[in-house]
Parts: C-alpha cells; sequence; structure tokens
C-alpha cells in the first residue's frame, strides 16, 4: 500500500470513528510511515515532533491504537514492557518474528506455512482460526564469538 493509499485509509478510518485528521496526528502517520523498522512509542514521539514540535506523548498514544485497529500500524510485543510497531506495508501477515535477545532488534521472515499450520490445528479441534503468530527469540552469534552484536545499533 503506497503511503498517499495509507492515509486515506488513516483518513477514512479516523471519520468513521467521529474524528479528524489533525496536524498532530498527520505528524504521527507520517513519522510511522518513514520508519523502515520496528520503533516504540516513544520513539515515534521523537520522529512526529521532528515533523511538528506540538505533537503530544498523549495524542501519540491514543493514536497507536486507532492505527493499529485500522492495520495501519501491526503491534510487535515481545515479552519485555515495550510493544514495537511496524507500517503494515502489505497484506501479508503471515511472517515470523525473530528477536535478538541481545539487542532487541526485531526481525520479520516471510513464513507462509504459518496459514495452513494454523488452519490444520484449528480444523482439527473443530476451531477457525482468526490471528497466529509465530515469535523466535535468539542469542546473537556474533556476540558470543567476538563480543560484539552486529544488529545492535
Amino acid at each position: 500500500m503506497s503511503n498517499d493509499a495509507a492515509r486515506e485509509k488513516f483518513k477514512d478510518y479516523l471519520a468513521s470513528k467521529g474524528l479528524r485528521m489533525t496536524n498532530q496526528r498527520l505528524a504521527i502517520f507520517e513519522a510511522a510511515f518513514a520508519r523502515k523498522e520496528h520503533f516504540t512509542a516513544e520513539e515515534l514521539l521523537d520522529h512526529a515532533r521532528a515533523i511538528d514540535d506540538s505533537v503530544s506523548r498523549a495524542t501519540v498514544y491514543r493514536t497507536l491504537p486507532i492505527m493499529t485497529e485500522s492495520a495501519l500500524l501491526r503491534e510487535v510485543d515481545i515479552g519485555t514492557n515495550l510493544k514495537y510497531y511496524l507500517p503494515n506495508s502489505s497484506n501479508n501477515a503471515q511472517v515470523a518474528q525473530v528477536i535478538c535477545v541481545d539487542c532487541d532488534k526485531i526481525f520479520e521472515i516471510s513464513a507462509p506455512f504459518m496459514e495452513w499450520y494454523g488452519s490444520t490445528v484449528s480444523t482439527k479441534l473443530g476451531l477457525t482460526p482468526i490471528s497466529q503468530r509465530l515469535q523466535v527469540s535468539a542469542h546473537c552469534d556474533a556476540l558470543k564469538k567476538t563480543g560484539i552484536c552486529k544488529n545492535h545499533a
């Protein structure tokens, strides 16, 4: 989905909830869709304030659920006290997340087998799957060998 299409989807979703596309919400949207890697709410706040210094922390925390409900962002919980987000640039939700526990970097790889697996195990139980995720925690081999995690920014 292009940024223009995503922006329209966001605007339409806001309207369906009786909300307006304010300058702060637009800055938050622009900051989120400029990110190529997973980000936290606080990182998004910093990037949004670089676009519009009037963006408040409260608006970021109120806007993130709207963006995840509308499927513009994906929320990733890696089991820490932080949630991470990433623009939902495609409709392919069949990804596995691999988390480097040494630096908390999140990698996403295509996992087309997930749909089949989720459907197969659910059907055996007489259920219909509605969501699923595969998340792997891993240590950095380079850190173990050299003492430096190549993924640490």
